[in-house]
């Protein structure tokens, strides 16, 4: 037999000055036959082999099968891990590898009690499963028992493992010593109940009888995370806690949170059986669980020598409850197993949750319901690739799976997404549409034009967003807060949508305003609205008013033209894209967001001109837009007449608006906006452009609020953002020349290989008062030069934009061969928010990095996408990205039709080199006029539905 040699990652920590620091010692390599005598069965924490403590192999995960599910020994080796659990219907749960974390419906309805990142390793409670066995030892399938943690960073640790896909996962934990093996599976089901469940598998894995008795110990909390400090105890005394048949309930009598005293009509619970047996006995309340002295993870009550649990119909009220379910103690043969599902839900009605509940209390129907969770999110994330690199390949479909998770968890009810109280924000309305016109184009046009009812007249917009499509609500606490790049962002948007559908007529669908106190840009109140007029902007004579959405669009990007400062770029306000940027208002511009208004003013008439050719030549438009348009170029360069302006024209529309209407020629329209474009474009190369002397130049992007500019080289050092290279590459404002510059500089002072790729900025060495709270930060946390995902992505989709393909590649591979990497990362597969100083991937799943990620990858990297509706090919995928056949593909939805698209590249040649010489659909050669590869929309609708298309692209 030829040994196997496997390669094992020591890892030692040290402590230097009072501070700990991490250093890889060397790879070490051992023989299988070797790793197997003397290394405990998951391998971790060996004696043998390092001769001391202190010593540990790393552990990885690893993809199984296709679908991107993974397995991963030992991850409660790995702090702060956690793995969403939730459905459409508004569950919402999050379980780390020992069974941690909450579940909730809302903010108000937390069945299990809220936690943050820190609660995932200093709370005791869990979804804590025990065993007793022979009536007298105590084992944990979570190992949350006392001993069980005291033995974690022994060699008498017990090996545990993780499996898990898309909304279902499962832990197993073995225990040698006692003779016994515990599983967990647990998801929440795709078919919609307000439930999250659990299926208990525990197998004798001795070679005696043993007798087996499962107690579960999940706590229920049962109300608003606002009351996890706020009124803690007063809150319990509102718990009115039962038993029935299979589970215990706590339905409050009211709620006692930020919305006031009202009646309560939530219920909560845990229930848990088999097919042929449910729970003989019940532990409802904690405190008589744990005893005196005790606690979740030592219970004084499972110590004693009879167990003494409560019985069906006992009520109680005023405590905090538990899911303490006990069940009937089985003589267990050697290699038998023993089965218990349990659902934890809830119910607008007691009966509701029973029913919610109880119709998964099998083996049967559970097994039933995880087939049908797997095979639903598996069809949900229908973007499929195929590279050189097969783990990349399948990383892609959990970034692909994350914006389904934003949809349902926003921007909070993840550990360490702690802040706000649920709901997106107006970023997240337009990013995630970008993936789902990847993946789901069906329903996004309705959603588009529903958000653009978020819009107010003066060209900002609702800060909070409501439950169901198209809902915004006004802030009742009159917080002014305008962030200056939400206009961006809808344009963008909405020109993918125009692309990938070819429908450019959306722009002349109407919708209504936004309305609040808010007006002026947040410079005013309207002290004449009441709540009562409704959220929605009316007219002079009480009538709700609609514009178009190339209305919309315009009211959005032309107020941020006239909205600047004393540099005559866009004033910053409350923040742009990055939140920390919140010190500025005054004085601040930001020169990066500039350079986007000017690329979307030059895209609306780009749009006009496309619809001129339609037949429409001219557009209406409420009155007061006019005073937007109708300038003299020569009005550009004089800061204080266009602030005045916008102030006129804010004075006109803060209450409401006439209701009048203009009609505008399409050609005016677009000479004006194309004048305002060019204008803003030559204003920025002609004042912004920084040459450095190591010979490399960038843009700077920022002015502070003491007017002065932010990037370039000080005495303090050299400053450099990211955000501003991003989008002067990718608005096309930098040029041709200086891309190669902007890259040199942005790898000589932001790139770090060893955390994911480029950072956010580089270190100020100051705390910037007048900018941000950013720089209150420890440099190369979170905002203050932290591996931002979002924008590090972004700087990838700008260079393949600019056609600097092994440039934009580099960016995005980077990210992947971190964020990949659970040694370094530190996470489960997918992309974080950001990339901290030591490497961790920090505020997992809820970013928008990943729509941009797929959408880069898919219509920049394949090059597949589309131009008003019809399917061009422009591939930037260099050789090593082919496999071994040199080809690669992509399937996605396009047209409504599954399309795969296959490129081959028989002679491995780089983008540079290759170019496209034949297109087949389905074997049947495409011919295709002029030099660009297009296939008609008309032709692709003529295919059959239900069926996968091949569209093979050839490339010498």
């Amino acid at each position: 037999m030829t040994a196997c040699f496997c390669p094992v990652f020591v890892e030692r920590k040290v402590k230097t000055e009072g501070r700990r620091c991490a250093e890889e010692v060397k790879i070490m390599t051992f023989s299988a036959k070797y790793l197997n005598s003397v290394i405990h069965p998951l391998g971790i924490y060996f004696k043998k082999i390092t001769g001391m403590k202190g010593w540990k192999i790393g552990m990885k995960y690893e993809f199984k099968g296709n679908r991107g599910n993974f397995y991963m020994e030992n991850p409660d080796l790995t702090s702060y891990l956690y793995f969403p659990l939730a459905n459409e219907s508004g569950v919402m749960s999050c379980v780390s590898p020992d069974l941690g974390g909450d579940s909730k419906m809302d903010q108000n309805s937390f069945l299990m009690p809220p936690v943050s990142c820190e609660n995932l390793h200093n709370d005791k409670s869990s979804r804590n499963v025990w065993c007793r066995i022979d009536g007298s030892t105590l084992w944990s399938l979570t190992g949350r028992s006392s001993w069980q943690q005291a033995q974690k960073f022994s060699e008498n640790k017990e090996p545990m493992a993780v499996e898990a896909g898309f909304m279902h996962h499962k832990i197993t934990r073995t225990s040698d010593q006692i003779g016994i093996k515990g599983e967990i599976s647990s998801l929440v089901p795709a078919t919609g109940e307000s439930v999250e469940l659990m299926k208990i598998q525990i197998e004798n894995t001795s070679s005696q009888y043993k007798s087996f008795q499962i107690i579960t110990a999940i706590p229920l909390y049962a109300r608003s995370a606002d009351n996890i400090r706020d009124h803690r105890h007063v809150t319990s005394l509102l718990h009115r806690i039962k038993t029935k048949s299979s589970g215990v309930i706590v339905t409050p009598t009211m709620t006692f949170d930020e919305r006031g005293h009202k009646p309560n009509f939530r219920a909560y619970g845990v229930f848990g059986g088999s097919e042929s047996q449910g729970p003989v006995g019940y532990f409802p309340v904690l405190e008589d669980f744990i005893g005196e002295g005790g606690s979740l993870e030592n219970p004084k009550a499972l110590q004693e020598r009879q167990l003494k649990p409560e019985k069906e119909n006992f009520k109680t009220g005023g405590y905090e409850a538990l899911g303490g379910l006990c069940f009937q103690e089985c003589r267990v043969g050697p290699k038998e197993k023993i089965t218990y599902v349990v659902a934890m839900g809830y119910g607008n009605t007691e009966d509701e949750l029973i029913q919610n509940c109880s119709q998964f209390l099998s083996e049967r129907a559970f097994d039933r319901c995880w087939e049908q969770t797997a095979e639903y999110w598996n069809h949900k994330v229908n973007v499929r690739l195929k590279t050189g690199n097969p783990a990349f390949d399948l990383w892609m479909r959990w970034v692909s799976f994350q914006p389904m998770l934003r949809r349902i968890y926003g921007c909070s009810f993840l550990p360490h997404h702690d802040y706000g109280k649920g709901g997106r924000g107006w970023r997240d309305l337009w990013q995630d549409c970008l993936a789902l016109l990847m993946m789901n184009p069906a329903g996004v046009r309705q959603m588009l034009i529903d958000n653009f009812g978020g819009v107010r007249m003066d060209g900002t917009n609702a800060t909070i967003i409501g439950n169901r499509q198209g809902e915004f609500v006004a802030d009742r606490n009159n917080i002014t807060r305008v962030w200056m790049d939400h206009g961006v962002w809808p344009f963008l948007t909405t020109e993918l949508y125009i692309h990938q559908t070819g429908d450019l007529k959306i722009l002349l669908e109407k919708n209504s305003y936004f309305k609040d106190m808010q007006v002026c840009r947040g410079e005013d109140k309207d002290i004449q609205w009441k709540t009562e007029d409704g959220e929605r902007l009316r007219d002079g004579r009480g009538r709700i008013y609609s514009g178009t959405v190339l209305e919309h669009l315009l009211v959005q990007n032309l107020t941020s033209f006239y909205d600047v400062g004393e540099y005559n770029h866009i004033r910053i306000r409350g923040a742009d894209w990055n939140d920390a940027l919140d010190m500025a208002a005054q004085r601040g511009e930001s020169v990066a967001f500039t350079c986007m208004y000017g690329y979307n003013l030059k895209g609306l008439a780009v749009f006009l001109e496309e619809l001129k050719a339609q037949g429409v030549a001219e557009f209406e438009m409420a009155e007061e837009v006019r005073l937007l348009l109708a300038e003299d170029p020569a009005v550009y360069d004089d800061i204080r007449r266009k602030q005045e302006i916008l102030k006129d024209y804010c004075r006109t529309c803060s209450h409401h608006v006439s209701g009048k209407r203009a009609v505008v020629k399409a050609v005016d329209l677009q000479a004006d906006l194309l004048s305002k474009a060019s204008w803003i474009y030559h204003h920025i190369r002609q004042t912004e452009w920084i040459d450095s002397k190591e010979g490399y130049g960038w843009y700077n992007g920022y002015y502070d609020n003491s007017g002065n500019r932010v990037e370039g080289e000080t005495k303090a050092g050299v400053r450099m953002m990211l955000t501003s290279q991003v989008f002067s590459l990718m608005s096309g404002v930098a040029e041709d020349p200086q891309v190669k510059d902007i890259v040199k500089a942005a790898d000589a002072l932001l790139y770090r290989k060893d955390i994911g790729g480029y950072r956010l900025n580089t270190d100020f060495h100051e705390v910037k008062m007048d900018l941000g709270r950013m720089f209150g930060f420890a440099y190369g946390h979170k905002e203050n030069g932290a591996v931002f995902s979002h924008m590090a992505t972004m700087f990838g989709n700008a260079l393949y934009r600019r056609n600097a393909s092994g440039e934009g590649y580099h960016a995005l591979l980077s990210l992947f061969e971190h964020c990949s990497n659970s040694e370094k990362s530190r996470i489960y597969p997918g992309i974080p928010e950001y990339v901290d100083a030591g490497g961790r991937g920090m505020y997992h799943y809820l970013t928008g990095a990943a729509s941009w990620y797929l959408v880069t990858v898919v219509t920049q990297m394949f090059g597949v996408r589309g131009h008003y509706g019809n399917l061009i090919f422009k591939p930037q995928l260099i050789k090593e990205q082919f496999d071994e056949h040199c080809q690669a593909w992509v399937s996605m939805e396009f047209a409504g039709k599954s399309l795969k698209v296959l490129y081959k590249n028989p002679r491995n040649l780089d983008p540079d080199a290759y170019r496209i010489t034949s297109v087949t659909v389905n074997g049947i050669p495409c011919h295709c006029p002029g030099e660009e590869w297009i296939i008609k929309r008309e032709e692709l609708l003529k295919l059959p539905d239900q069926e996968l298309h091949t569209i093979m692209v050839e490339l010498n």
